[in-house]
């Protein structure tokens, strides 16, 4: 992580020396827009945190947002086995829109692509040189596209042909319950209604409908050495009973999130954040599927004017195995 940290600064110092003439304002420090995306998570309507923050009266929040996600999994028991090995791209264009004073509706639209990737060779390389475990991708082979779950000498699961399209479409609103002011204090409750729109036997979409109820918040300080804010959410998301591994499936998930965003200059915010769920899958004992998972994401956000920021983030699984190893997320976002 420190690497892609060493990485991120130096690309945010070249952009920022490209585009400080432009950056008259202040960069904003909010989450990062991103969640668990494992092949068998990421289905599901489970929501980034979001701002505490809502939009004003009749202004709108356009974000691309692209999730390049690595995946690596390997794991049986006597009665169970599990391989996830391959790559998953998440294109989402995701708008709200201030409809009212503390009141603001939103729309998710995403696009997935589920192939075999490129960045094997890559991850094996930071691995060997950082003296990170290989956890076995080294041994398989390179580029290759299996997701498959057995048990009880039952196939239950199998995917190995590339995919792409439209991902499950996610409807959202806020409720702005406390705010002090612009860069300090500020509490909002979100939720959002996931619908069914993906292809569930390509892992587009889960084939249930989720609705996901949680709080947000944000405590921000201006001090000598900088804007220093602190963010965090708890909820809880219910769901039908979709088509992906229905028997195992489980109806209702808690998750939440913490993070502390850095400001040093007005024109750029480092960010750590922590997001972490319970388990969306039951009746198994691999922690691919019946585990707690937690993620780590490391970067920041460059504003390159007053409306318009680019957040580059690395996420990598805390609880290993429950997550990808690594997630590439960028999201350029632009207000009007």
């Amino acid at each position: 992580m420190m690497a892609a940290f060493k990485k991120f600064l130096g690309l945010a110092l070249w952009l920022g020396t490209v585009f400080y003439p432009h950056a008259l304002h202040a960069v904003e420090i909010t989450p990062f827009c991103t969640q668990n995306q494992s092949p068998l998570v990421q289905i599901y309507g489970l929501p980034s945190i979001g701002e505490a923050s809502l939009l004003p009266t009749g202004k709108a929040d356009v974000r691309l947002i692209l999730d390049q996600a690595s995946n690596y999994a390997s794991d049986s028991n006597p009665r169970e086995s599990i391989l996830l090995d391959g790559e998953s791209t998440r294109i989402t264009l995701d708008g709200r829109y201030g409809i009212a004073r503390g009141i603001e509706f939103g729309v998710e639209i995403p696009s997935v692509i589920l192939g075999g990737g490129f960045l094997d060779s890559f991850i094996e390389g930071y691995h060997r040189t950082f003296g990170f475990p290989q956890g076995g991708r080294d041994q398989a082979p390179r580029n290759r596209l299996v997701f498959r779950y057995q048990r009880d000498g039952t196939e239950r699961l199998k995917m190995d042909s590339s995919s792409y399209g439209l991902g499950d479409i996610r409807l959202s609103g806020g409720l702005q319950l406390y705010q002090k002011d612009e860069a300090s204090r500020a509490v909002a409750l979100r939720a959002t209604l996931k619908l069914p729109t993906g292809d569930s036997g390509q892992l587009h979409g889960s084939g249930s409908t989720d609705f996901s109820l949680w709080i947000t918040a944000r405590d921000g300080r201006r001090l000598a050495a900088g804007h220093f804010t602190l963010f965090g959410a708890a909820g809880i998301m219910a769901m039908t009973d979709g088509k992906v591994l229905p028997a195992q499936q489980r109806n209702w998930v808690g998750f939440g999130g913490l993070g502390i965003g850095w400001s040093p200059l007005r024109w750029i915010a480092f960010k750590i954040q922590t997001n972490a769920h319970t388990t969306f899958y039951r009746d198994s004992e691999l922690r691919e599927l019946n585990a707690k998972s937690a993620q780590l994401t490391i970067g920041g956000t460059l504003a390159f004017s007053q409306h318009t920021t680019l957040d580059i983030g690395v996420s990598e699984d805390i609880i290993i195995r429950t997550s990808p190893d690594v997630v590439f997320h960028f999201a350029l976002r632009t207000r009007f």
